[in-house]
């Protein structure tokens, strides 16, 4: 089973709202998630409240095999995670 850490879009048109989670590699978009690890709003004004992720999960599915997308490695860098093995 390949697992994938990818946004999953719940926010409604014009006002996007993203849950961070680990999803198998071929369920859709927003298909049924593993595990949640956060939450990203792009469109919060305070950076603070802009990004929460649960590092010590995000890490720990990095140390199995986990692959973040392009859009999502970044986030999870931006919050701190290491993305070693």
């Amino acid at each position: 089973m390949a697992v994938r850490i990818r946004m999953n879009l719940i926010g409604k048109k014009n006002s996007p709202f993203y849950r961070i989670g680990a999803y198998e590699s071929r369920c859709p978009r927003n298909g049924k998630c593993l595990e949640i690890l956060g939450w990203y709003d792009p469109k919060n004004q305070k950076t603070d409240k802009q990004l929460h992720v649960n590092i010590q999960r995000a890490e720990y599915w990095i140390s199995v095999g986990a692959l973040p997308t392009h859009k999502t490695g970044l986030l999870l860098k931006k919050a701190g995670v290491r993305m070693s093995k």
